[in-house]
Order: structure tokens, then C-alpha cells, then sequence
């Protein structure tokens, strides 16, 4: 993740980005003919990428996440979301821009692209904030469907913190200060990517109030009124959730797994402990019942991959073997 500089460098510098307003995304709800899409092929499913935060998508790194897939599941077609071809522009995307929008962008992408849109069903690989805008993909619109999606140290659950600053770092401070008291703003909301998906357990009322992302797609506003939600993010064969064990970037770390934390107490409240999953807000009960809910560690820091990890992931969820016999 970026620092807390960067990021209002790039916001202050590029206020006229966008004048958005807050607009509500409106689900698309799968047709009954497409409720079940039989997978007759014996090819790997194409696989879709998004990527995080500072990052963009004609990145050298994520590039070789695309040869790694090729290799571990010949004949796989890779697609790296971008929100502009340009790469600079699309990394500026990744701070600046109405989530809510951003989102609606790649569900028209997919649905007109000349492979994807034609293919039985996709998978899905989300790289820490671009896994919550993946599963925000798969519970808008879904089409073309995701078979299998994989997230890596993403904050399903938001962050409660947006940096840890230095003693003294006194900039760094200066503007955390600023954005912890204009978080609920209607301009940082419309336009701060990371504040989109901030949720702080102390201040839940002002969350739900006024979240412009992360309230809607975690269905936790008191009319549940996204039912459309539960059932499309219920069509997924497979939804794994790889969280870093020495993850210090994300706070907290445990987000990756929907768990709940104090800061106060230091409590966490894990996943299948909240009213999210008792109550299935979102279908994770579902797929957890229907053993279709991989909770998984991944050794080291925030995003750090090694190909053997990835390599394994991709066979394990992504190779044929795995797609040829399931429906969604």
C-alpha cells in the first residue's frame, strides 16, 4: 500500500479527476437460463486479475503472474483489469476515483469483451483492495460468471487504520489527522479509494451512514435490501481467502478473513462469530456449509508472493481438473 503522502499528493493533484456523485450500483440479476452454465471444456478457465493498491496493470510483476498461470495451466487466457489504458492513469485509479463507479466499469468491460464474454464462466485472482472489488464484481453484476475466486490480503472486512506514521514523521501525521476527520466526507468518499473501504468498529454508525463501498457489498445496512448479493456471490464453486501472517500493511491483517477487531480490547471476533455469517448476510454461511469456503495463510508480509505459492494455488483452484465438472 501507499503511504498516506502519496496518496494525497495524487488526490490533491488531481481533484478535477472526477466530480461524481454518490451513485448507487444497480445488481444485475442472472436470468434463470443462466443460473447453471455447464462447463463442457477441457481447457483452464480464462482468469481474470486485479490488481492493488500503487500498482498497475502492465506491471513487470503482475505480468509474470500471468506466465506463472500459463505454465502451471497451459492455455490459460489471462486478463489484467485496468480502469485506463494507460498505465500511469490506471495506477492513479487505484487512490483516486468513486469505487461505486469503478466497479460498474469492469462489469461493462467483461460482459463486452470478445473471450471473456463468450467464455462458460471465468476464475478470478484479486490482489489485496482488487479481491473486495473482484467479490464486489461477482455480487453486482457476475457476468460472465465467476467459477472460483481467489483473493490475496484483502480487506473484505475495510481497514481501521489507513498507516501506522513514524514517531516523527510529521507529514505522514498531519494527514492522517486530516483524513480521520473528514473520512465520511462526501469528497473523500467519492473520491479516496481507500476511505471507501475504511470501517471502524468504534465508529459503526457513521460506517453505515455513510460508506459509499464497502457497507453496500458486505450487505450491512439494516435492510439487507441486496439480495441479489447473497445469491450471486452463492453461485461461486470455490471462494478462497488467503491472509499474510506477518501482514503489517493491512490493519487489520485478519480483514482477509472477514474477522472482525478492537482495537480497544484487542479482540478479534472471527468470521463465523459475527452477524455477517450467523445471520448470511452474504451467503458465506452457504458456502461454508457447502464446503466452498477455503480460509488459508499465506507465509510473510503483505504481497509477498513467491512462485511456489502461487504456482500451487493456480494448480489447486485454477487447472482444469478443477473447473471441468463443476457449474455455477
Amino acid at each position: 500500500m501507499a503511504t498516506l503522502v502519496e496518496l494525497f499528493a495524487i488526490a490533491l493533484g488531481f481533484i478535477s479527476y472526477t466530480s461524481a456523485a454518490l451513485l448507487p450500483q444497480r445488481p444485475l440479476v442472472p436470468s434463470s437460463d443462466e443460473q447453471f452454465i455447464s462447463l463442457q471444456s477441457a481447457a483452464p478457465l480464462p482468469l481474470v486479475v486485479w490488481h492493488g493498491l500503487g500498482d498497475n496493470y502492465k506491471a513487470d510483476g503482475l505480468r509474470s503472474i500471468g506466465d506463472i498461470a500459463n505454465a502451471t495451466n497451459p492455455g490459460t487466457y489471462t486478463y489484467f483489469i485496468r480502469l485506463d489504458d494507460d498505465p500511469s492513469s490506471d495506477r492513479t485509479a487505484t487512490f483516486l476515483g468513486n469505487v461505486t463507479e469503478q466497479v460498474s466499469k469492469v462489469c461493462s468491460d467483461l460482459a463486452s469483451h470478445p473471450i471473456l464474454s463468450k467464455a462458460s464462466a471465468i476464475n478470478a485472482l484479486g490482489f489485496s483492495q482488487g479481491g473486495q472489488f473482484l467479490r464486489a464484481y461477482v455480487e453486482r453484476c457476475n457476468r460472465p460468471a465467476v467459477h472460483t475466486l481467489v483473493t490475496f490480503g484483502s480487506q473484505h472486512n475495510g481497514i481501521s487504520e489507513f498507516q501506522n506514521c513514524g514517531s516523527h514523521d510529521w507529514v505522514c501525521q498531519s494527514w492522517d489527522g486530516y483524513l480521520k476527520r473528514n473520512t465520511w466526507s462526501h469528497f473523500v468518499q467519492s473520491r479516496l479509494v481507500p476511505a471507501q473501504y475504511y470501517r471502524n468498529p468504534e465508529d459503526l454508525a457513521g460506517y453505515l451512514e455513510n460508506s459509499n463501498f464497502l457497507a453496500d457489498i458486505n450487505n450491512e445496512r439494516e435492510d439487507r435490501s441486496n439480495a441479489t448479493y447473497k445469491e450471486n456471490l452463492k453461485r461461486l464453486q470455490r471462494f478462497v481467502m488467503y491472509m499474510f501472517s506477518e501482514d503489517e500493511t493491512v490493519v487489520p491483517k485478519e480483514s482477509a478473513w472477514f474477522a472482525d477487531y478492537n482495537k480497544t480490547s484487542e479482540e478479534i471476533t472471527w468470521l463465523k462469530d459475527r452477524r455477517i455469517y450467523k445471520e448470511d448476510w452474504l451467503g458465506l454461511k452457504w458456502l461454508d456449509q457447502e464446503k466452498r469456503l477455503d480460509f488459508k495463510i499465506a507465509e510473510g508480509k503483505h504481497m509477498q508472493l513467491s512462485e511456489e505459492l502461487l504456482s500451487d494455488t493456480f494448480k489447486r483452484y485454477f487447472g482444469a481438473d478443477s473447473s471441468s465438472h463443476d457449474r455455477v
